[in-house]
């Protein structure tokens, strides 16, 4: 991934954003395709990077590399390599992660409703 210019408009935007609303500074640290599904399979402890794999369907090794990295920067990933042969490493949520736990529990429920009502609208469309 290529670094953007610091005073780039895009760049800017961002840091503005990010500074002027913790919602959006705190989305921007979770959000994405992967992060917050990574988080998720995290929270019943540590788990090695084949067993995240091999729990989320669709994402490649570069992929859950590059956002376990981008996780681990924000501090809301802990790894820790055992010195072993061969190497072992493991993943767990750190404790400020481990917050985020029944807010992403709230989303949930508020996504099932949201979907439920979405797909009743649109049977309703159909008939």
């Amino acid at each position: 991934m290529g670094k953007r210019k610091e005073n780039s408009t895009n760049m800017l935007n961002e840091s503005y954003i990010m500074e002027s609303c913790n919602l959006t500074y705190a989305v921007c640290k979770i959000g994405g395709r992967w992060k917050l599904l990574i988080l998720c399979k995290l929270e019943n402890g540590k788990l090695r990077f084949s067993e995240l794999r091999n729990q989320i369907s669709g994402i490649t090794e570069r992929m859950l590399t590059l956002q376990l990295r981008e996780l681990e920067k924000e501090a809301l990933v802990k790894r820790t390599v055992h010195p072993e042969v061969p190497p072992r490493v493991d993943y767990e949520l750190t404790d400020i992660a481990k917050e985020l736990v029944p807010i992403w529990c709230q989303l949930s429920e508020w996504g099932a409703k949201h979907k439920e009502i979405i797909l009743d609208k649109l049977i309703k469309v159909e008939s």
